[in-house]
């Protein structure tokens, strides 16, 4: 028997009403929400105005030229998120049952991971073509905000927490590297002690970041303090910057990508250098996975190596 509470909403087809709802409340605007639905902006407005009706209280307010939710709206949003994510669920399920023909796989990954992770799931869709397939690109921070809410299937850290309330499950050395550019007197030097390269100006990336983590620790175990000439908020303004010659940094070896030849960009021979580390799929314990994820784990603990591994010792890198 249908619950009465919720007959309004049935009566009226309201789950097409919450789609729009939904990316007009995340994107702040009917017309953007119209261009990612691919529908005409009077639709939206229309079933907005639907749903305002059904609710019986005003969703959205307009301030000056920006829109807001009122707290009607919020509640409804957060409970709009909710109930996707519930359909999403089932409709995991049913892919199980159906097998892989079928399914979809939320991956998140740290800045890094973005020069390998698409040719990860690049490959796995070749396997499985009616997996669909989205990927988040965040900071450490960021991942861990997103692991915290449960809002991915798997996430791919390359420094984990420490944390007994999640599984890791190691895929990839992860090696990082000093790097300058190429007219730095330190290239033609060998053995470079650790003091040595912190006197030089570094590219520190910023708070948050996994790679930071990594480098102040690094330097701490040693007694040492890196001489920070500024910070950067992503791999590639740190390239860019080494390139520019304001100073050096430390890197994770996939920062250069896969197949991009740099040759003003190079590796310091320091001691103590690569620091290895590790790539980890990460989930929270508890978490049911789905068979496309699963499939996606056995899939990277096999493959993992000679997609990319294997190519770059292959090219040289």
């Amino acid at each position: 028997m249908l619950h009465p509470k919720i007959r309004r909403y049935l009566k009226h087809g309201t789950l097409p009403q919450l789609a729009v709802f939904e990316a007009s409340a995340r994107l702040g605007s009917f017309t953007r929400a119209a261009e990612e639905l691919h529908l005409a902006q009077p639709t939206v407005s229309v079933q907005i105005r639907k749903l305002t009706d059904t609710v019986g209280l005003p969703l959205f307010e307009q301030v000056g030229k920006r829109m807001f939710l009122t707290e009607p709206g919020r509640k409804l949003y957060a409970s709009c998120q909710q109930l996707f994510r519930t359909l999403a669920d089932t409709e995991d399920a049913f892919a199980d049952v159906r097998g892989l023909k079928s399914g979809r796989l939320r991956l998140a990954v740290s800045t890094t991971g973005k020069y390998f992770a698409p040719r990860l799931l690049a490959a796995f869709i070749r396997l499985h073509p009616g997996v669909e397939m989205s990927l988040q690109i965040h900071n450490r921070r960021a991942l861990l905000d997103r692991l915290a809410e449960n809002e991915d299937d798997l996430y791919i850290f390359a420094n984990p927490p420490c944390d007994p309330e999640v599984v890791r499950q190691a895929i990839l050395s992860n090696p990082m590297v000093v790097y300058a550019r190429a007219d730095n007197p330190l290239v033609h030097e060998r053995r470079i002690p650790l003091a040595r390269l912190a006197a030089e100006p570094f590219i520190m990336r910023e708070p948050g970041s996994g790679t930071r983590m990594v480098v102040q620790e690094h330097f701490e175990r040693h007694g040492l303090e890196p001489n920070v000439r500024m910070e950067m908020c992503t791999n590639e303004a740190v390239k860019q910057a080494i390139l520019a010659g304001l100073g050096v940094s430390i890197m994770s070896r996939y920062t250069l990508g896969l197949d991009t030849e740099q040759r003003e960009l190079v590796s310091l021979h320091v001691e103590g250098f690569p620091l290895e580390g590790y790539w980890y799929i990460v989930y929270p314990v508890g978490k049911k996975l789905s068979l496309v994820a699963k499939t996606f784990m056995e899939f990277v603990g096999v493959e993992a190596k000679r997609l990319i591994l294997d190519h770059l010792a292959q090219n040289g890198r």
